[in-house]
């Protein structure tokens, strides 16, 4: 706003060069707020001049003294003394200089600046960019456009106060603020005081977007591979692609070597990463890793995915914790599909096989490959109020060493569902059609097989629903009985092969669906009724607060389709008890939000026949603001010999200081199976984190790592980066400075 000036004969000077100005080729107001707000890069934005003295030429120059200001657009210079020139659109100021624009900030001892293209430069000067809060101070910067400066000797951080905790000291440091990119020559990164790294030139971002360049080196440790450090290189190739390539020197073994391709497109997407080592010093052989994802729409409605992995032998998860590698998955799928959807049918083609890295110590049974597989599904509902669907599969099996051939499987169902608002009633009916072609059999078994079997269910329940409250507050509460009736006959399936079959595990899904077996290699003979009743309270807003579940399953007939290697691998006792029973295991559960801080979610399995609880499961979370979780876990099967507890959590520990643990012990071998343990500290401007893990990669084979990492705000992180081993072991957990939303 301009400033009237004081009463005196020079004030009439002032009043009559306003005026003047006004009527310019280049607009000058005398009163800033009567100009609208316009963007400084509208070539016609006015020009607002204020002081408390001004002299000069309307035509040429205006000299301002005594709280002298300059407004264009989004820039204001204030400053005890200032020169516009009017023909070179240029504003030269001395004296407590203050410059706004876009957010930024600047001051110094002395200015010259053109309005027009944002050059110019300052002396002795400070900054601070809005969009990272960061700042700094310099003997010059040299302002070569609106967004591009150069700043020479000086310094940047994004830390508050005149003293900050840590700061970036340059030689020449140039801030492109429309790129969102610094660069800096003769740079050395200071922390309280010390200096942590130097380097001839570096980069660095001004914002959140991505950029090419260096990555902060990491530096870690493992059990394995010893002191761990990498310096990767990142390629911002275009919006939608990049690659990052990251050198890793492993103190032990040598040199390994990595890269990782990301991208995205119109209508497709993937990932690409492969890394390995020449003449590790420890096994003398060269090793390696891979791993891609890819999907892509190649017409509506048809896709095609691929998810291929591999590693060069079995101990590479063990040796490389870190690697492209799940350190717990042994079995590395390689799996190519090709898929088409329609409204009311799909069809895919795939084929899948694995890479099995063997355990030292427990063999893992290698899964039949699929060489093809082939599949169509349709559906259709409502069709005279009958629902229809059929399921169509055909799949060849191949193993090494055992039994393999084509299995050709149909299954047509149809359905009618009786819908009204207390109740439903939903009979259905299919048929299981299957047929084998097989080799490689033992002498005297079938080479052909077939089989079909029809089933009959009939689902059925109640809804009851009562008004009432749920901790103080308004709710509904259902009363929801279920029955489900299932039956299939009996047919002698022993000679059968077991190509991708087992024995679900018994739950609340299990119990209402028609057959015992995932897969299609078993049908399940049923002759049997499933009673359970839910209840659940509902909150006026639609939020399910609680549910409780009782259920069982009775069987009117001995179940006499069993299979020792199917049962081996579920537990029979997992499955719901053993066939010769009459009724299955009593099924008890409850979950629910209880308040918006805590949440539960238990479960039981209990025998009646020998008294005993075959399974439990029982979690609590405790989320009662930002960087404050408590998670507690407690799961026991004796059938399969688990007995867990698992805790884990994040919390300050004091002002600023955060703990973060997980401990997963096994009661049965009384040791602790999985662990994690981490100290962070946040300041206004950087955080500190050091975290230890022990990781299970085999049987009795454990690896544990080490994590430093200094990340400073706005700059780099330094150190090995653990975030992800906290998301993945501490359910809820969040970055100590992330913003609180």
């Amino acid at each position: 706003m301009t400033r009237r000036p004081r009463f005196s004969p020079s004030g009439r000077l002032v009043r009559a060069l306003t005026v003047a100005l006004t009527a310019a080729s280049i607009p000058l107001l005398a009163d800033a707020q009567s100009a609208p707000r316009r963007p400084v890069d509208d070539p016609n934005a006015p020009t607002n001049l204020g002081a408390e003295r001004m002299t000069g030429r309307p035509d040429r120059e205006v000299i301002l003294e005594q709280d002298a200001e300059v407004t264009r657009g989004e820039t204001t210079l204030n400053a005890d003394r200032a020169t516009y020139d009017v023909v070179e659109d240029r504003v030269k100021a001395t004296g407590n200089v203050r410059l706004k624009r876009f957010g930024d900030r600047y001051t110094g001892d002395e200015m010259d600046l053109k309005l027009d293209t944002g050059e110019g430069y300052v002396e002795n000067p400070t900054y601070h960019l809005g969009i990272r809060n960061a700042q700094g101070k310099a003997d010059r910067i040299d302002f070569e456009a609106r967004d591009r400066a150069v700043v020479q000797n000086g310094t940047y951080s994004t830390c508050e106060g005149p003293d900050p905790d840590w700061y970036l000291q340059t030689g020449t440091m140039n801030l492109d603020t429309g790129r969102d990119i610094g660069t800096a020559s003769r740079a050395v990164v200071y922390f309280k005081g010390v200096p942590l790294f130097g380097s001839p030139y570096l980069t660095f971002p001004l914002s959140d977007a991505r950029k090419s360049g260096f990555l902060a080196p990491t530096i870690g440790a493992t059990s394995r591979g010893g002191l761990e450090v990498s310096t990767p290189y990142y390629f911002n190739i275009a919006p939608n692609r990049d690659l990052t390539l990251y050198p890793r020197l492993i103190a032990r073994r040598g040199l390994q070597l990595g890269a990782q391709a990301r991208y995205l497109g119109d209508g497709y997407a993937g990932r690409t990463r492969i890394e390995g080592i020449m003449n590790d010093r420890v096994t003398g052989e060269s090793r390696g890793a891979l791993s891609a994802l890819h999907t892509q729409t190649l017409a509506p409605g048809l896709t095609f995915n691929a998810n291929v992995n591999a590693a060069s032998d079995n101990e590479y998860p063990n040796d490389f914790p870190g690697s492209i590698t799940n350190t717990r998955e042994r079995l590395l799928l390689r799996d190519l599909s090709l898929s088409y959807a329609q409204p009311y049918w799909s069809a895919i083609a795939r084929t899948t096989n694995y890479q099995v890295l063997q355990d030292p110590l427990v063999p893992i049974g290698r899964p039949y490959d699929r060489l093809p597989q082939l599949g169509v599904t349709a559906a259709r509902q409502g069709v005279g109020g009958f629902d229809l669907g059929v399921v169509s599969d055909f799949t060849r099996f191949y193993h090494p060493d055992l039994v393999r051939g084509d299995r050709s499987v149909i299954n047509p169902r149809v359905s009618y569902p009786i819908i009204a608002p207390g109740y439903f009633i939903t009979p259905s009916a299919s048929v299981h059609s299957s047929s084998y072609s097989l080799n490689n059999v033992a002498t005297g078994n079938p080479t052909t097989l077939s089989r079909t079997l029809p089933t009959f269910s009939i689902d059925s329940g109640l809804v009851f629903e009562r008004e009432t409250s749920f901790l103080g507050r308004q709710a509904t509460q259902t009363l929801e009985p279920r029955l489900f009736y299932v039956y299939t006959p009996y047919k002698d399936q022993s000679k059968f092969p077991l190509f991708d079959t087992t024995l679900a595990e018994f739950n609340f899904s299990q119990i209402f669906s028609e057959n015992r077996y995932v897969g299609n290699d078993r049908i399940s003979d049923a002759n049997q009724l499933t009673a359970a009743v839910v209840s659940r309270f509902i909150e006026e807003d639609g939020v399910e607060r609680v549910r409780m579940a009782v259920g069982q399953r009775f069987y009117f007939n001995q179940q006499r389709v069993t299979n020792e290697q199917a049962i081996a691998s579920a537990g029979a006792v997992n499955a719901g008890g053993s066939a010769s029973e009459n009724k299955s295991d009593l099924l008890a559960a409850v979950s629910g939000q209880l308040t918006q801080a805590l949440a539960v979610d238990a479960g039981v399995q209990y025998s009646q026949s020998i008294g005993k609880t075959n399974a439990s499961s029982f979690g609590v979370r405790w989320l009662p603001g930002p960087q404050r979780v408590l998670n507690l876990q407690f799961r026991k099967d004796v059938p399969t010999g688990v007995d867990l507890v698992d805790l884990s959590g994040q919390w300050p520990i004091a002002n600023r200081l955060y703990g973060v643990a997980r401990v997963n012990y096994s009661r049965l071998e009384n040791r602790v199976s999985e662990g994690l343990a981490g100290l962070e500290y946040k300041d206004d401007c950087w955080v500190f984190r050091v975290v230890a893990q022990r990781t299970p990669t085999a049987t009795n084979v454990a690896t544990t790592s080490l994590f430093f990492q200094l990340e400073l705000t706005g700059l780099s992180s330094l150190g090995s980066n653990p975030l992800t081993a906290l998301r993945n072991s501490v359910p809820g957990y969040t970055r100590v400075n992330e913003p609180v939303r």
